[in-house]
Parts: structure tokens; sequence; C-alpha cells
């Protein structure tokens, strides 16, 4: 055997065994249960919504109010998104509530009813409150295939405080006038009459009412603690409102994107700022006065 042949044996020999070596002392893969675990949730016991506490001491409340704690938590993508968005949208609704005197805690149906997203139901209900058209019309709000202010969050957080305002007014409780906003004032009162009880943790009621209170009690606490449920982020992470400045109009105008090139701007800006303008035009032959946002 040549020397340059003994040569390569000897380091194949050397290769060999430092790769034995690296493989007798690498670290055993882990299982998926040591890097990533799913833990029960403790349930504060001062949990409440504007001030009256959930009664965790029956059985069915606590385990209602535990499986949205779940669900919300390990949710882990959807719960980010809504702690981004509440830093953009709280600011704006949290004003208006107080005007209207209505608990800061109902800022949380909004975040339920829509993610605080301008969604549409099957049902039809729109916008960040998910106000149904002969509902919105009722409180105040335009409704048409031109303008549609339920998308407005100003005006539709302005109706929905109206309508909270009339069920607590009926029921007595902020939690019962919470279910209403979901079930309806009639509907609410059908429950209570058939099966004899007032308090909302006492009725029987479909499903999706039933679920309704108790979400919104996970999302408080989840909203309101993120980092307890392991959400970590930085504050340049949170979703912020554009600047913007209102302009007054009380005339047609004919051409939303005509409009907004003279306003410095474009559609788009200008359709994501007033998403309750529907079309590309404002008809208003009324002469009403809209006050349109305009990014700065």
């Amino acid at each position: 055997m040549n020397t340059i042949n003994k040569i390569l044996l000897s380091i194949t020999a050397i290769s060999i065994s430092l790769s034995l070596f690296i493989y007798s002392t690498k670290e055993p893969t882990k299982n998926t249960s040591e890097s990533y675990q799913i833990k029960a949730l403790k349930i504060p016991n001062n949990i409440s919504f504007c001030g009256e506490i959930a009664p965790l001491y029956k059985p069915d409340v606590r385990e209602r109010i535990d499986r949205e704690l779940l669900v919300n938590t390990y949710w882990q993508s959807n719960a980010l998104l809504l702690i981004k968005r509440s830093n953009k949208y709280f600011p704006i609704i949290e004003p208006i509530l107080k005007k209207n005197g209505v608990p800061n805690d109902f800022k949380y149906l909004a975040v339920i009813e829509s993610g605080l997203q301008n969604v549409t139901s099957s049902a039809g209900a729109k916008g960040f409150w998910q106000l149904m058209p002969h509902t919105a019309k009722e409180y105040g709000l335009e409704v048409n295939s031109n303008v549609d202010e339920r998308y407005h969050i100003e005006k539709a957080t302005e109706a929905a405080c109206k309508y909270l305002l009339k069920s607590k007014e009926k029921f007595g409780t902020w939690t019962l006038a919470a279910a209403a906003y979901n079930a309806g004032n009639r509907g609410i009162s059908r429950y209570q009459e058939k099966q004899k009880v007032t308090d909302y943790y006492d009725l029987l009621l479909n499903t999706e009412t039933k679920r309704y209170i108790p979400r919104v009690l996970a999302l408080k606490e989840i909203l309101s603690h993120p980092q307890q449920y392991g959400f970590i982020y930085d504050q340049e992470d949170l979703y912020n409102l554009n600047k913007t400045k209102l302009v007054k109009v009380d005339t047609a105008i004919s051409n939303i994107a005509i409009f907004s090139k003279q306003m410095n701007c474009n559609y788009k800006e200008l359709k994501i700022n007033n998403p309750w303008l529907k079309e590309n035009k404002l008809n208003n032959k009324s002469r009403k006065v809209y006050y349109i946002k305009i990014p700065e």
C-alpha cells in the first residue's frame, strides 16, 4: 500500500471516529411535550363584567368560562391579532362609551362581534358592532346603497350605546344588556318569562347566547393581561391609527377618485379611512353634512 493510500485511510478512520463521538454525545431528540406544553388555565376568582361578578361557584358557569379562556388563549394567531387591533381601535371606542355612560367593558363586545373589523355576517349584520339594517336605522344611522354608516366606527358605536342603554333600563343589569345585544331584547324577555328566572347565569339559553358572556369575559381577561397568557410583543408590534383630518362636505361628490386626488391622497387611502362610503360617489341630494377623514 502506497503512502497516499495510507494517508487517505487514516483520514477516513479519524472522520468515522469523530462522527461516532459527536453522535454519542449528541442530546437525544426531545418529545413534543418537552418543548411545547399546553397547560390548563387558572380562572381568576373575581372575574367580572362591568363590576358584576360571574358566579364561578356554579359548575356550568365555570366550565363555560374555562372553555372560552382555553379556546381564545390557544388560538394564538387570532388572539395576537386582537391585541394588535385593540391598540388601534380602543382609543376610538372608549371615549364614546364613557360619554354615553356605558361601562368600558363593552368595548369587548366589539371584539367578539367582529374581531374589530368591518365584517358582514351571513344574516346581513355589518360593521364593528354587527348591526342589522333596521336596528341601525332605528338608532339614527344612514343605511342605503350609497352610504352605510354601520361601517362608520364612531357613529356605529354611538348607535350601539343607545341600544345597550335601552337594554340596561329594561333588564336592570349590564350582563343582561350585553346578552340582549346578542339575542335581542324580546329574545331575552321570552327566555325569562318561560323559565321564570331573570339572572343571565340562571337562564338556559341557545348555544350562541350561552357562550356570549363567557367569551366577553375571556377576551377581557386575555386582552387585559396578555403576558400572563403567553403573548409576548413589543409596543412597536401593535397597530396604530393613521393620522387624519376631517373635511366637511355638504354637497354631492360625483367622483370620489377625483375628489381624493384633490385632497392630496388616493382612492384607496380615502376608502380605507371612510369605509361607510360604498360607491365611487356621494349622492347627498339632501345636502346633509358629512365629515370625511383625509390622511394627513
